[in-house]
């Protein structure tokens, strides 16, 4: 369920940060921008002319090698997911990221710069609502490697992670976010990891120019050797390397003892920011990474595009229709006390929304039921279709010498009972484009704002003379 909860917001001013690119080794530049209400957050490649402009969104996802990795129009953003969930983590729902280059800087591979410069800039509310998607259900999503995420209903966001690399100087970590605003507190600090084997072949394929002991957990998970030692000293320009008591590279230190598994949290938060709405339930992640946290995003940003295509039209019922009933009989053939839509507010190439008041003098009521009247489902599935006709004769120049036929009926579902006085609003939508005269469409039935009933339909148009001469 989509709601209406908080005020939006952005940063009050801008503010710039530099550093190196992980696995580019470039010097970057990047600055966050206020931007306007229910503008989401959106990356600016300035060294490109002209700039081009990629939202954080789950459809541009082209990759998660090393990162989450967007493209749109030919440009590529690397490694998006630390600065996403700074923002997220500072509870920010607006903002331009503008880079100078493909991959923002490392950092030292936690959010806690980011978090730190947006902090500087300031935080603001905005005049408009943020919308927030509500989880009613249980939604998991499985991968082939067994990693697991699934959202629960609660009343209350969470965020848990469970990571498992069966190998001995990680073993199973565990960690827990309660609550958003605690997120600077106990998770933007924590850095990304590596284990030594990964590292290694990262390193022979020059993919981490902008590698640093300082950005990164190394887990030592193989004994090593002399060859490799000296490898990593010329990599790092180290003058000495060794291996902590904790199987941990060099002298670094951590941040916190389960500052692996933080920082997988970390992660989960920036991929879900693509989702491009804030989600109400509890997250439990097994085993998350780039791909399965995408993947979910993808399948969550799908299921809010589905619940908004079932969210009541906003109309205002008292402006003028687009078609009155007369100029709706001058299309459709049905007539009282068959013709069961009053008006059509919108009609375009794809959809059409038309309304009709049910009042207790339809004749319907009179057997269903005395003394409950309750308006038949097949007729409220008729009037959806009456709807739809309009849309489907539009197409044609003389729709008095045409008929719609209705073909089938699938997935019909009804939410609740249609009452006299209820005010209907039907939406249809085109599924397919009309091909030979067929039209596919999926048709709700809102009143007085719910939802009452779901449908798809299929029909068409046919000339009359070929009615007739059969």
């Amino acid at each position: 369920m989509i709601v209406k909860s908080e005020v939006q917001t952005t940063i009050i001013k801008e503010v710039s940060l530099n550093g190196v690119g992980l696995h580019t080794g470039e010097e970057v530049v990047l600055n966050f921008k206020p931007a306007p209400a229910n503008t989401g957050f959106v990356f600016v490649r300035t060294d490109l002319n002209p700039n081009v402009f990629i939202p954080a969104d789950a459809q541009y996802v082209v990759n998660t090698d090393r990162g989450t990795n967007l493209e749109k129009d030919g440009a590529k953003i690397q490694t998006s997911e630390h600065v996403l969930a700074s923002l997220v983590g500072m509870g920010i729902y607006n903002c331009f990221i503008e880079i100078n280059s493909s991959e923002p800087p490392i950092m030292d591979g936690s959010s806690k710069y980011f978090v730190e410069s947006l902090k500087k800039a300031g935080i603001k509310k905005q005049s408009e609502y943020l919308e927030e998607y509500v989880v009613e259900d249980v939604i998991s999503h499985v991968d082939e490697n067994g990693s697991e995420i699934i959202i629960i209903p609660s009343d209350k966001s969470s965020i848990s992670v469970l990571v498992d690399y069966k190998t001995k100087v990680l073993g199973t970590q565990n960690a827990i976010l309660e609550d958003i605003s605690n997120f600077e507190k106990e998770i933007a600090s924590s850095r990304t990891f590596s284990f030594l084997h990964e590292l290694e072949t990262l390193l022979d394929n020059g993919l981490i120019k902008g590698g640093d002991l300082n950005n990164a957990i190394v887990y030592v998970d193989k004994p090593i050797s002399k060859s490799i030692i000296e490898k990593l000293k010329i990599a790092f320009n180290k003058d000495k390397i060794s291996v902590n008591p904790n199987g941990i590279l060099d002298n670094l230190t951590l941040h916190h003892h389960n500052e692996a598994a933080r920082h997988k949290l970390l992660d989960v938060i920036g991929d879900l920011a693509l989702i491009g709405m804030k989600i109400r339930g509890r997250i439990f992640a097994y085993k998350p990474g780039h791909k399965i946290n995408t993947d979910f995003s993808k399948k969550m940003s799908l299921i809010i595009k589905n619940e908004r295509k079932l969210q009541a039209p906003n109309i205002n019922l008292n402006n003028k229709p687009l078609m009155d009933i007369t100029e709706i009989m001058k299309i459709i053939p049905h007539r009282p006390p068959f013709l069961l839509v009053d008006k059509i507010f919108e009609l375009s190439e794809t959809h059409v929304i038309g309304m009709k008041n049910v009042t207790m003098n339809e004749p319907f009521f009179q057997g269903h039921f005395p003394g409950a009247p309750i308006m038949p489902g097949v007729l409220q599935i008729e009037a959806m279709t009456q709807a739809g006709g309009v849309l489907l004769l539009n197409t044609v120049s003389d729709p008095d010498n045409y008929l719609t036929l209705f073909m089938k009926i699938d997935n019909a579902r009804f939410k609740r009972p249609v009452y006299p006085g209820d005010t209907l609003l039907f939406k249809l939508d085109l599924i397919t484009p009309i091909r030979r005269g067929i039209c596919h469409m999926k048709g709700v039935i809102f009143a007085n704002g719910n939802l009452v009933t779901e449908a798809e339909l299929m029909a068409q148009i046919i000339h009359r003379n070929k009615v007739e001469s059969k």
